[in-house]
């Protein structure tokens, strides 16, 4: 990320969302209509790369569980039988269409995955759930797995990552 001139923040009510457009309507939409109202209700939490005091990107971080009976079986039987692991859910991850091909979207995953780590709150693992065939393509590059039965649906073990994460 340190190639990078931007600076992830948890969102706020002082940024300027109104220019955000990743081309996607319904992610440009929550950025600027329902983020804040996620936060106050404890829904998710909107974190933003800003560009100045622009948002370039952002990304959502919410609680999941994930279904131990969906794993695949080399990982599930090395696990406490529990029907739900504690998970974190990605919600949604976006990058400014100014901002597109300079690496933003990786430097926010790896943030959402950095930040998981270290919360005081453990999980076994990030969900996703991608938009389409391209953004699962995206995660799979990042070593996420598709489920079986769901395959724009993903996971990656955050033990996984704890050497990988900045």
């Amino acid at each position: 990320m340190s190639k990078l001139r931007y600076r992830i923040a948890a969102l706020s009510v002082g940024v300027e969302r109104s220019s955000f457009r990743c081309g996607v309507e319904a992610l440009d939409r929550y950025l600027l209509r329902q983020a804040l109202q996620d936060q106050k209700r404890r829904i998710s939490t909107c974190f933003v790369a800003l560009d100045g005091d622009a948002p370039a990107g952002y990304y959502t971080l919410s609680a999941a569980a994930l279904p131990l009976s969906e794993l695949p079986v080399e990982l599930g039987k090395r696990l406490p039988r529990y029907p739900l692991l504690p998970a974190v859910r990605l919600g949604r991850l976006a990058v400014d269409q100014r901002h597109r091909g300079l690496g933003l979207g990786a430097a926010l995953l790896a943030d959402a995955l950095s930040r998981s780590l270290v919360a005081d709150i453990a999980a076994y693992a990030m969900l996703v759930d991608a938009k389409d065939e391209a953004a699962a393509a995206f995660y799979r590059h990042h070593g996420f797995m598709p489920f079986t039965d769901r395959p724009l649906t993903l996971f990656l073990p955050l033990a996984s990552v704890a050497g990988l994460a900045p």
